[in-house]
């Protein structure tokens, strides 16, 4: 997954994908734990997949706020 592919997604469609890549992640840990993953490069990459997704989130979150506050400061 690359990072210019995400960030234009929308919310909740980014929310869609962080449910994802954690269970793709869980599945991945359980795999390591029975030695059954041949690549464990896959789990940094998944981890890295999910904070990408997390910090987009938040960065979106953080605009819709800016925006209302200064939507408050010019009604006053």
């Amino acid at each position: 997954m690359n990072y210019q592919e995400i960030k234009n997604k929308h919310a909740d469609e980014l929310q869609k994908m962080l449910l994802e890549q954690r269970e793709v992640l869980r599945d991945l840990r359980f795999k390591d734990a029975n030695k059954q993953l041949k690549d464990i490069r896959q789990i940094r990459k998944t981890r890295q997949a999910i904070a990408q997704i997390l910090m987009l989130l938040r960065a979106k979150k953080n605009d819709r706020a800016e925006a209302q506050q200064e939507v408050k400061s010019s009604d006053k």
